[in-house]
């Protein structure tokens, strides 16, 4: 576990397992600026809760594998809450960002259903990640597999403010939406 903590220079994330099984989180190498989520998939549950590809809301089986390891399985389509057991104690002017694994989403076609996850400070439920199969075939997740990766931020501080003139060009852009071309 490679643990990267100066009292003096970072702030400190806290974290709570739901349940003794549950691993610590880490980072993956000294210089990753994001740390594992992995699924974990309690001994009492027995399924997860999405929706299918026709946007209708569906559960999914938890089961052993042939291994005995607890799994489920995402089909073609379908978009399902995978439980971590962990809830963070995200401190104030913090949010977390949840991003996709980019080896899950090239090799497997498993990308997170949000694009990217936000989790505020006032939020204390268990983090769970919203995933897609995006592929043409079934996605087996495993209890313990690295699912998506997380980083804290800070939050700029700003208020929104409604003006009624209309907004002027401050470049020489001209035109909008994909207006300077696609290379």
């Amino acid at each position: 576990m490679i643990l990267r903590y100066n009292p003096y220079t970072m702030n400190i994330l806290k974290y709570y397992s739901l349940h003794p099984g549950v691993p610590d989180l880490s980072f993956g190498s000294e210089e990753s600026a994001c740390f594992d989520i992995r699924a974990f998939f309690p001994p009492n549950a027995t399924r997860i809760e999405g929706y299918g590809a026709d946007s209708q809301q569906i559960a999914n089986p938890i089961v052993r594998d042939t291994n005995g390891q607890f799994c489920t399985v995402v089909h073609p389509g379908q978009r399902m809450m995978i439980p971590t057991g962990i809830v963070f104690d995200i401190p104030v002017g913090h949010s977390i960002r949840i991003h996709a694994r980019s080896g899950l989403a090239l090799k497997a076609g498993l990308i997170m259903a949000n694009s990217e996850g936000v989790i505020d400070s006032d939020y204390t439920e268990e983090t769970k990640i919203i995933v897609l199969n995006i592929s043409n075939i079934p996605i087996k997740i495993n209890h313990g597999d690295r699912i998506a990766q997380a980083e804290m931020v800070p939050v700029l501080s700003y208020h929104l403010m409604p003006t009624y003139e209309e907004i002027s060009q401050k470049t020489s852009r001209a035109g909008g939406f994909g207006s300077t071309g696609i290379s």
